[in-house]
């Protein structure tokens, strides 16, 4: 299974990444929302696993970006957001 994780902390990036790879599985990251979009564009992915707070373009327009270009890959939104 390939995983793409979008992630803008190194640390927390680093933790999730490593836990999947134990488990293993494939894990590509990016570190922004443009990054993200871009690589989830022109790689087949079973898995996104996307944080909401992203510089430059956040994970929610990131998802219904990839939502309108007919991209139909399970995604995981995470958020450290109270509400």
């Amino acid at each position: 299974m390939r995983i793409l994780l979008v992630e803008d902390d190194p640390d927390l990036a680093g933790f999730v990444q490593k836990g999947l790879r134990e488990e293993c599985y494939a894990v590509d990251c990016a570190r922004e929302g443009e990054e993200g979009l871009l690589m989830a564009g022109t790689t087949p992915y079973d898995l996104i696993i996307l944080d909401v707070m992203l510089p430059r373009l956040d994970g929610f327009t990131v998802c219904r970006r990839l939502r309108a270009a007919g991209n139909k890959t399970p995604i995981l939104l995470l958020t450290a957001r109270g509400t």
